[in-house]
């Protein structure tokens, strides 16, 4: 067994990186299923070493922080949402190990891989284009599509993960994340757009498989949605939102066992069970995640202490969550998050909406802003500087 070497450093940047590896590692996982890409799958367990070793930082870092009983109990809660990013992590990790192995997938999954809410997609930056020779953050490219480019391919290699000093160059494929609209506005200013070729479907598939197609990217959205709002729960300390993050998991346990069903009655009625394998992998995957959420908000809910490191956790990492209420002289006021386009114009995700004393999670795009509500949402930072503004305050965008 490799031994690990003990390197100082504080539990808050630990925590940082685990978190932001851990949603890189889901993105990419995906990602290598849509584009049945192996290089993306070998990316995706070469970050599974990267999150053992803040793995084994962050258990260091918890036994010699704590020095009495109420630390302990507080360290002991950030440990736990710790190892619940590890889990997402291995997941993920699972994932792509099966385009490895070469497991198949029904065509028709990465067909309704776009009904997600938040799309993948590949466009090459063609001659010409408006986003050759500037880097990610003069474009900002989240903030103004709503896409976040979670990878690059140039020429032979890969950069994964980009910041915003990552300058484009014409001919890179941009490997991106966001709402279906913001793909085709970053497809337009791209000035191209590679599509994925897809296999034919499975010869004989059915109703059965439809179901449970549409079933499983029903459930990367329910899963993505409870981690985000786990950690919304414990940045404000809100044992509702909490609730909904034990309701979500009830959910997806339930509609794993229709998923299962439903491909088992799929089998009967195929040629080659092959492709339904990926299927149970991925339902497997959706509720693993829903259960390392469902950990992180088990230290509010056994009321272990948070304490206030945890907020320069989630608002020091890649994608924050913000809480805006709606001002009076907002321009949402009356419109649905359809017609607003918050997505598109902000990069930012609406996780929950509270109207009064009522919360609507999950809200589609028919959901309607009034004055006094308050948007939960995750995203970048400029993004939320412009959901401020969108809301009706004043607000400096920071420099990238």
């Amino acid at each position: 067994m490799m031994e690990r070497e003990y390197q100082p450093v504080s539990f808050k940047d630990v925590l940082i990186e685990m978190k932001d590896v851990s949603e890189l590692m889901v993105d990419l996982s995906y990602s290598a299923i849509l584009f049945d890409n192996k290089e993306i799958a070998l990316e995706v367990i070469n970050l599974e070493e990267s999150m053992n070793k803040l793995v084994y930082q962050a258990r260091i870092q918890s036994v010699l922080g704590a020095r009495r009983l109420e630390e302990a109990e507080a360290m002991g809660g950030m440990l736990q949402v710790a190892e619940a990013a590890e889990r997402i992590a291995n997941s993920a990790s699972d994932i792509a190990m099966l385009i490895l192995k070469d497991i198949k997938f029904p065509a028709k999954l990465k067909r309704v891989f776009p009904e997600a809410e938040e799309v993948v997609t590949r466009v090459i930056v063609s001659q010409g284009s408006e986003l050759a020779g500037h880097t990610l953050g003069e474009l900002k490219v989240q903030s103004t599509t709503g896409m976040q480019v979670i990878a690059i391919r140039r020429g032979r290699g890969w950069i994964y993960d980009p910041d915003k000093t990552t300058r484009l160059e014409t001919g890179d494929i941009l490997i991106s994340r966001g709402p279906e609209a913001g793909a085709d506005i970053l497809s337009t200013i791209a000035g191209a757009v590679e599509c994925p070729s897809y296999e034919p479907s499975p010869a004989g598939a059915v109703d059965d498989l439809d179901r449970a197609v549409q079933l499983i990217i029903e459930m990367k959205n329910l899963s993505e949605l409870s981690v985000g709002l786990a950690y919304t729960s414990l940045l404000f300390n809100n044992k509702e939102i909490a609730d909904e993050v034990v309701a979500l998991d009830k959910t997806l346990d339930n509609m794993r066992y229709d998923m299962d069903l439903w491909v088992l009655e799929a089998a009967r009625k195929i040629d080659d069970v092959r492709y339904l394998r990926g299927l149970l992998y991925m339902s497997s995957f959706a509720q693993a995640i829903s259960d390392s959420a469902h950990s992180i908000v088990d230290v509010l809910l056994r009321d272990i202490e948070i304490p206030p490191v945890f907020k320069k956790i989630v608002r020091e990492s890649d994608e924050i969550i913000t809480r805006i209420p709606v001002a009076e002289p907002s321009p949402l006021i009356g419109r649905t998050l359809k017609e607003a386009s918050l997505g598109t114009v902000t990069g930012m995700v609406v996780l929950a909406i509270k109207h009064g004393d009522r919360w609507v999670y999950h809200p589609g795009k028919g959901a309607r802003l009034q004055s006094g509500d308050i948007i939960i949402a995750k995203g970048r930072r400029d993004g939320e500087c412009r959901l401020y503004e969108l809301a009706g305050y004043t607000v400096e965008e920071p420099e990238e």
